[in-house]
């Protein structure tokens, strides 16, 4: 710990945020309009739902995605009757693809939404940084 003049600890200060309707500093420059400020929060705020609304509607086709991939899977290991004969390390192989082949798929499938997710949220923000 640093010590101030004197040898004791320095004197504590209180950091806060600029109370709501406090006038503003000169140190920001000049304000715009409420007419501007109104328009820009619009803007903005269609921005912002446009997000969000491809993001939800992002997860919602990757949870679908992988309900069905993972139903497709399930029915394709049930219809191979031949995999609940073959037995590795004394388990069929049935349940190991059960247990072990949906992890690819969740992996993939989250990788996907991720890039997109991304792509989503890189296209907001030259958007943002347009307007």
């Amino acid at each position: 710990m640093t010590e101030g003049p004197g040898g004791h600890p320095p004197q504590r200060v209180r950091v806060t945020a600029p109370r709501p309707g406090a006038p503003a500093s000169a140190a920001t420059g000049p304000t715009p309009g409420p007419v501007a400020r109104r328009a820009a929060t619009d803007v903005q705020g269609v921005y912002v739902r446009s997000l969000i609304r491809s993001q939800l509607r992002l997860a919602l086709v990757c949870a679908a995605a992988f309900a069905v991939a993972t139903v497709l899977f399930v029915l394709a290991i049930v219809l191979t009757p031949a995999l609940d004969e073959a037995f590795v390390a004394g388990v069929p192989v049935s349940w190991l693809l059960l247990g072990f082949g949906v992890y690819p798929l969740a992996l993939t499938i989250g990788g996907l939404y991720v890039r997109a997710a991304s792509r989503n949220e890189a296209r907001y923000r030259s958007l943002v940084e347009d307007s």
